[in-house]
């Protein structure tokens, strides 16, 4: 260990440092019990030997041991590595994939490896190239071997003392994800592995920091440790609250000390991302004060609508706040991420914190490979429609280039959001966005087998709890639930569903009993809820059946709210002859899944909600609807009175499939299924959002700009009838703020002609209009036209107006626009399977006929087909506005802001992607949910977004852009709340 007050070292101690600090009671000589980490009696590491340095890129991989694993915190409950111990055949040879290939030096040796072992492996479960080396599988993509998996939170929970070590605690919950960390940091895994997280509440350790005022508590007053949060003996009574602090300060020194001991203590490496109020950067010291906030929107909006359930409505203040807080926490791991990625690394996205992080990352590295996977169900589009950021949302996870989910309907319902929110086409396979397809697939989560039947049915303290319970319990059914105090856990259901059990079913009193552990809610927004709701409810249950159907010697409702052992839990799931599940809404469940390993001998039949989203993988359970209560009943009495062959039946095939997909397997097969769909020909990065901070901030540090807008489509939204499509004031008004800015020079550079732009915009004089794609340009300040073709000859309209009048007669409802330059054909009313086939058929015409004799060109519109001029387009419009400012030193735009939505405007794109301007000083910005190739850099959804845009430029930004001001300011101002 580090003495105290030491500085952090700039490399890693020297092999066997550790193993000589460790104390001889500790050694592995005389504590080698197989363990996970998260029990681990040595508090050992889940990834290398002691003796054993980080795996880097370039180490070879080294085999875990659990027994000699490197002295250190642990993680959580289940927590997993180590090699199959049933991946050896009986003369010592090995029969995983990767531990055959381990050293090989090319890829036949590789592929020469893999043909020796064990032929009596199954055809289905040889293993592939890409199991043991991926880069060699898939050569196109340029893997550089390397994962960083992006999750909320580092598995420790983190205790601060100034100038000392950092005292690592493990961190309860999501055992399944952190078993997923594990085994790709382990030799089983053929990557090189980096986990990011945040470091989570950090709390000041007790006696050991003067310069906190609250030693032992969190700076918000409460216990940032929700694995330490008492439970009241009354419930009526709350704990005492610890006195406010000014914060936490953490020197350089100290963020660097946890870096290394992070790295020292596990092997493999972990980088923590700060959140901090402020920084001190004189001193360069983190300060840390309201700490929860970066938990407040994910857990108080989307947490909540992602499992149907909805707050009450406020003024809208707070929510902004915590949305800010969301993006900046969002872009933070995003620039910690861009600090270690190499190319050719896989990034993989964890859960509904970070669903900003894809396109954040996108915005940075256009063809970055971004796997996301979504732990928590995703709602209908009817109840997803409520979320306030909700097109931000959808944008920001579609920046991956696939996205898992636990069951189908979760991935059902994210395409039809997709659909019915932004617009885009999307089928069961995924959506087509911004020019790529996003693959949506499913991939029912599994748990660490091994380490599970390992630590349940081998440890001899859980056999002498079994006894312990079977006393107690003597001649008594035993039902048992394991939840968290959510109200979406289903627990007052539960207990309600019991309570008419036992009234249905007489014969069952004094002969059953319903142990229900209720461990502390992990979500903030749950605590006060159920402080004062839940919890109460549930106690209110429980008194009225133990006072119901109990007496003095026996109560039939066992209740304990606070965590257990591992010998406690794992000895009541084996003991359990019935495990109860009624979560209302949930994710994954691996309480159900570690129950199915724990019944290997007594087979007990799993009750499961039909809401679990692990119910869909456990087709042989007993399915039940929660809000059934009768149903219920009836599912425990039918469960209790089970035949024990039924029994048998229904247990072996449930084990037989937890068994058969382990966690390795599910993060193996999404790992596999995101290459196979990065490496099919004609896959192309998706056009990322736009960015707003990094456009507010070059917007301010430039002197001259340059804006230049398409109308339709971009301005105002695409109708029927041309004529209709007239700008709002809103739109009016924000030009008008924009081009009245001395340093500014607004464009608008439209296909319209002069007369419809002298109407709408000519009174803005600071306006410059551009008619017809460039044909009629009128400079700002001025009300003359300037005609740019009047000498060229005009002959071939005649002949384009004889196409398109043939075509009109044969196409109901399409009409012809003649401008005096170019013509253009329309089929908005037309039927539109109808009118797009005409489109073409006229095309085909047109080429072969008038585009053949005369310099003319035919362009293809939303809806429209026009014929105009090759000489005439908006791209030269777009290099001359830039060439009159000049290319000299000092001359030419220090910003360009350049918006369209069809291909004409493609021009402008081409245009400005061949000007010598830096490219951080140029925005070209796509509009529209059109799933076609672009040369714009950016992307907007539709033209309320441009002009929300727009607005942020002008000083008065919507409730969308105040994560943007809080990246460029710091902190959002109280006008913009």
């Amino acid at each position: 260990m580090q003495e105290q007050g030491s500085t952090a070292p700039s490399s890693r101690p020297p092999a066997g440092s550790r193993q000589e600090s460790v104390h001889p009671a500790l050694l592995p000589s005389k504590i080698s019990i197989p363990v996970t980490p998260s029990v681990h009696t040595e508090r050992q590491s889940a990834y290398l030997e002691s003796s054993q340095s980080p795996r880097s890129p370039t180490s070879p991989q080294q085999t875990y041991k659990p027994s000699k694993a490197a002295y250190g915190p642990v993680w959580n409950a289940n927590s997993f590595s180590g090699p199959n111990e049933q991946e050896m055949d009986e003369d010592g040879r090995s029969t995983s994939p990767s531990q055959a290939a381990a050293g090989a030096k090319s890829r036949q040796e590789v592929l020469r490896r893999l043909s020796l072992v064990d032929s009596g492996r199954t055809s289905a479960r040889r293993p592939s190239l890409a199991d043991v080396d991926p880069r060699a599988a898939y050569p196109a993509l340029g893997l550089s071997g390397g994962i960083i998996t992006a999750t909320f939170c580092v598995p420790y929970n983190l205790g601060f003392s100034n100038g000392a070590d950092w005292d690592l605690q493990s961190r309860r919950g999501t055992s399944a994800l952190f078993d997923s960390f594990s085994y790709l940091s382990s030799a089983e895994s053929p990557w090189n592995h980096t986990l990011i997280g945040w470091t989570g509440e950090i709390k000041s350790v007790p006696g050991k920091n003067p310069g906190a005022s609250n030693k032992g508590a969190s700076v918000n007053g409460v216990s940032m440790n929700k694995a330490s949060a008492p439970i009241p003996v009354d419930a009526q009574t709350k704990p005492s609250q610890p006195a406010q602090s000014d914060g936490i300060k953490i020197s350089r020194a100290d963020r660097d000390r946890l870096d290394v001991q992070l790295e020292r203590d596990h092997g493999g490496k972990i980088v923590p991302v700060w959140l901090m109020d402020e920084l001190d950067e004189k001193e360069d010291v983190a300060i840390l004060r309201d700490q929860h906030r970066w938990r407040r929107y994910a857990e108080h909006e989307l947490y909540t609508l992602f499992h149907y359930k909805q707050n009450e409505p406020t003024d809208g203040r707070a929510i902004r706040k915590a949305w800010a807080d969301y993006y900046c926490m969002n872009k933070a791991f995003a620039d910690r991420i861009l600090e270690i990625y190499k190319p050719g690394d896989i990034i993989m996205v964890h859960d509904y914190h970070l669903l900003l992080l894809p396109s954040l990352l996108r915005q940075k590295l256009p063809n970055v490979y971004i796997g996301f996977f979504l732990h928590v169900p995703f709602p209908s589009s009817e109840f997803y429609r409520c979320l306030s950021r909700r097109k931000e949302i959808l944008e920001g996870v579609l920046g991956a280039n696939m996205i898992g989910f636990q069951s189908f309907s979760f991935s059902r319902h994210f395409s039809s959001c997709c659909t019915r929110v932004l617009g885009f086409d999307s089928s069961s396979a995924g959506v087509d966005a911004y020019g790529a397809h996003v693959a949506v697939d499913v991939f029912p989560i599994g748990i660490n087998v091994d380490e599970t039947r390992r630590m349940a049915l081998s440890d001899p303290a859980i056999e002498e709890k079994i006894e312990g319970i079977r006393k107690l319990y003597a001649g008594k059914k035993i039902i048992v639930g394991r939840d968290r105090l959510d109200s979406v856990r289903g627990v007052a259901q539960k207990l309600q569903a019991f309570e008419i059990f036992l009234e249905r079913y007489p014969e069952w009193h004094d002969r059953v009993v319903l142990i229900q552990v209720t461990s502390p809610t992990s979500m903030e927004d749950e605590k006060e809820e159920s402080d004062n709701k839940t919890a109460n409810k549930i106690s209110d249950l429980v008194g009225r059946i133990n006072g119901t159907f109990g007496s003095l010697s026996f109560s039939p409702v066992q209740h304990y709210p606070q965590y257990l052992s591992r010998e406690e839990y794992f000895a009541l799931l084996r003991v359990a002859d019935v495990g109860l599940i009624t979560s209302v809404r949930d994710g994954m469940n691996t309480t159900s899944l570690e129950y199915v390993i724990c019944q290997k001998e007594n087979r007990g039949p799993l009750i499961i909600s039909e809401f679990s989203g692990t119910a869909g993988s456990l087709a042989n359970a007993m399915h039940i609807n929660p809000w059934d209560l009768g149903g219920v009943a009836d599912a425990i009495d039918e469960a209790l009175k089970m035949p024990t062959e039924e029994k048998t039946i229904m247990h072996q095939k449930l084990y037989n499939h937890v068994t058969s997909n382990p966690v390795q397997a599910w993060m193996n097969l999404y790992l596999k299924r995101l290459l196979k769909n990065l490496n099919k020909s004609g896959q192309s990065p998706a056009t990322p959002a736009l960015d707003r901070a990094k456009l507010l901030s070059q917007y301010r540090q430039a002197k001259k700009r340059l804006f230049m807008f398409d109308y339709d489509g971009t301005l105002t939204p695409i109708v029927k009838d041309p004529q209709s499509a007239i700008p709002s004031d809103r739109v009016l008004r924000t030009l008008k703020t924009l081009a009245a800015d001395p340093r500014n020079a607004v464009w608008i550079i439209s296909g319209r002609d002069q007369a419809f732009l002298d109407e709408w915009m000519g009174h803005i004089a600071e306006l410059g209009l551009s008619a017809e794609h460039g044909s009629f340009i009128r400079q700002p300040k001025s009300e003359e036209w300037e005609n740019l073709t009047e000498k060229e000859d005009m002959s071939w309209q005649a002949a384009v107006m004889e196409v398109f009048q043939h075509y009109t007669e044969r196409t109901q409802g399409s009409f012809i626009e003649r401008k005096k330059i170019a013509l253009t054909w329309h089929y908005r009313r037309a039927d539109p399977e109808y009118g797009a086939f005409q489109a073409r058929e006229c095309q085909k015409h047109l080429e072969n006929t008038v585009a053949r004799k005369w310099n003319v060109e035919v362009m293809t519109g939303k809806a429209n087909l026009e014929v105009r001029p090759k000489f005439v387009n908006k791209g030269e419009i777009a290099k001359r506005l830039v060439l009159e400012y000049g290319d000299g030193p000092g001359e030419a735009p220090e910003f360009v802001f350049c918006l369209g939505d069809d291909s004409t405007d493609e021009d402008m794109f081409r245009s400005l992607r061949k000007s010598k301007l830096p490219v951080d000083h140029v925005f070209t910005c796509t509009v529209g949910p059109s799933s076609k190739q672009t040369l714009a850099s950016w992307h907007l959804l539709e033209p309320s977004d441009v002009i929300s845009a727009i607005s942020l430029l002008n000083g008065s930004a919507d409730a969308g852009n105040v994560g943007a001001v809080a990246v460029v300011e710091g902190a959002i101002p109280e006008s913009r709340l």
